[in-house]
């Protein structure tokens, strides 16, 4: 399976019958990162993190006290 890179465009082949080509050929709405541009990702990450100025933007989900 041919995969193009979201972020510099580069195509790479990835077996068939990685767990990761079958998640992309099932679900179109996840994409492929290269290792170079996941890695440069998530150095630029852990550098702000490091900062203390991170913030996650997620909402804590209340649990329901009837489920």
């Amino acid at each position: 399976m041919r995969v193009k890179c979201v972020i510099c465009d580069k195509i790479e082949k990835l077996d068939n019958e990685l767990p990761l080509a079958k998640k992309l050929r099932n679900r179109p709405i996840h994409t492929y990162m290269c290792e170079p541009c996941k890695d440069r990702i998530e150095v630029k990450t852990q550098a702000r993190q490091a900062t203390g100025k991170f913030r996650k933007h997620h909402t804590e989900e209340t649990e329901d006290e009837y489920i």
